[in-house]
């Protein structure tokens, strides 16, 4: 059962977000919160495995509140919900550890199988949200792209396999059935590629591998 905690300003999205959620018989939502202040102490309280948070929330934004649960070492995973206007935002949400990014606007299917990857251990980011994320974040470096194919020149072609399955949001048991390995093996190889590349999380590497093009674009993340 993946445990969820929903906060958003905004009654009506929560309704609609918790009504998608409980029609998954796997998923819980333990709590709602309308602003960053509860939604830590729902975090605190129930503890649930992902929280998926608003951006513009009263009193406390979302990502400053992710920031008191990363201070708190709150062991909920943050996914982040977000709109096409708030991309300045992206990069205080990476800096937080996001472990994913959810458009409001995106398929009600996304919001299951992004819920149900980021609590198995994957990342979050379909190629609609990388372009976004990877689009931003150019501004400020624009020779990302080169960069990030210079980087994962340096991994083994396992590794960049790997990687490429991690940047279509696959989670570890996914990528051990796709490339037939044991899953602490991948685990290793995350870890590895992690290190290598410099970065913090699954969400960081992915965006890596959409940028080095490793990222199959028939891939379903």
């Amino acid at each position: 059962m993946v445990r969820v905690v929903i906060a958003d300003d905004e009654a009506m999205i929560r309704a609609g977000v918790r009504s998608i959620l409980t029609a998954d018989p796997r998923v819980e939502v333990v709590a709602e919160a309308a602003d960053g202040h509860e939604a830590v102490e729902a975090c605190r309280r129930h503890r649930p495995d992902i929280v998926l948070m608003d951006i513009r929330m009263p009193k406390l934004d979302g990502l400053a509140a992710a920031a008191e649960l990363r201070a708190a070492k709150v062991e909920t995973a943050v996914v982040v919900l977000t709109t096409f206007g708030e991309d300045a935002y992206i990069s205080r949400a990476l800096d937080q550890g996001a472990a994913g990014f959810l458009l409001k606007a995106s398929d009600p299917r996304d919001l299951i199988s992004g819920v149900h990857a980021v609590a198995a251990g994957g990342a979050c980011l379909s190629p609609l949200v990388a372009r976004r994320l990877i689009t931003e974040m150019r501004r400020t470096s624009p020779p990302r792209a080169q960069d990030s194919a210079a980087r994962t020149a340096a991994l083994t072609a396992r590794e960049q396999e790997v990687l490429g399955l991690l940047g279509a949001g696959l989670s570890n048991a996914e990528i051990a059935r796709r490339l037939h390995l044991v899953e602490g093996t991948v685990k290793g190889y995350v870890s590895t590629i992690l290190a290598r590349l410099g970065v913090r999380n699954r969400v960081q590497a992915a965006i890596v591998a959409h940028e080095a093009s490793l990222v199959d674009p028939a891939e379903p993340a």
